[in-house]
């Protein structure tokens, strides 16, 4: 199995194992993500990516093992401690999940009205400048159903990044985005990555996204139950004995050749 050499640990995952009922989706999941990765967690469809995810941001319990934030054994400790913590983290589900009834400056103030003291009028000024970050200037009083999926998906990131977290989660973030829109998001989040200084960990399949952002990864498989290698998806493609995840990261092909398209 292939590893990455630890620097900071900001996320380290321990003989996780998740299940559902009586049923193992995965079993003795081990790796590390860095601070400052593009950390992705890839594979087949079925095998658990979005499941791995939950555990990390608190929306499921795992069955066994653990997952540490720098020292802090996350589901060992109380509510309030996990709030905590996740509240450092800024999360962009698969649709976006925007308020339909809401203005994207509803939207985005939300987390800054609930979890900060800060007057309407910084408020107002923060979410014109996290609009402005994700290329949405001026589009303050629009609604998600004015907006194309390419700009409903960087006005989730606006709000996810709105309390500049210390982590980024995104789940499936290009799905449903013509290539061109694909590839802005990859860019945007290069970005932002650098600006907060953010960890950022991402479920995906897209290998153009995967070969373009991503420094660490994790590969999850349907039928072994388990991960068959960890580390930078370019130095996987070139190094890594599993045929499991050479068949993946080629495409089938077994031509050990970066994927850009």
């Amino acid at each position: 199995m292939t590893t990455t050499t630890a620097t900071t640990s900001a996320i380290t995952v321990r003989g996780l194992t998740m299940a559902y009922g009586s049923f193992v989706l995965q079993r003795d999941l081990n790796f590390t993500i860095n601070r400052g990765d593009i950390f992705v967690i890839m594979g087949g469809s079925g095998c658990g990516k979005s499941t791995l995810l939950r555990h990390m941001i608190g929306l499921k319990a795992p069955a066994a093992g653990s997952v540490w934030y720098g020292s802090d054994n996350f589901w060992e400790l109380d509510e309030e401690e996990r709030a905590a913590i996740v509240r450092r983290a800024g999360v962009l589900y698969q649709s976006g999940a925007l308020w339909s009834s809401m203005t994207l400056s509803e939207n985005v103030a939300l987390p800054l009205q609930h979890y900060t003291d800060l007057t309407p009028a910084v408020i107002d000024e923060l979410v014109s400048f996290k609009l402005s970050l994700v290329g949405l200037a001026g589009f303050e009083s629009f609604y998600p159903a004015q907006l194309s999926g390419g700009m409903r998906k960087r006005a989730a990131l606006a709000r996810a990044i709105a309390l500049d977290p210390d982590f980024l989660f995104f789940d499936e973030p290009s799905a449903g985005l013509d290539p061109i829109s694909a590839r802005n998001l990859d860019q945007l989040i290069l970005e932002l990555r650098a600006s907060l200084g953010a960890t950022v960990v991402i479920v995906t399949h897209e290998l153009a996204s995967i070969y373009a952002i991503a420094t660490n990864s994790v590969f999850l498989d349907s039928e072994a139950r388990t991960m068959l290698a960890t580390g930078d998806p370019k130095a996987l493609l070139q190094h890594c004995d599993d045929p499991t995840v050479i068949n993946f990261l080629t495409r089938g092909t077994g031509k050990r050749e970066v994927c850009t398209v």
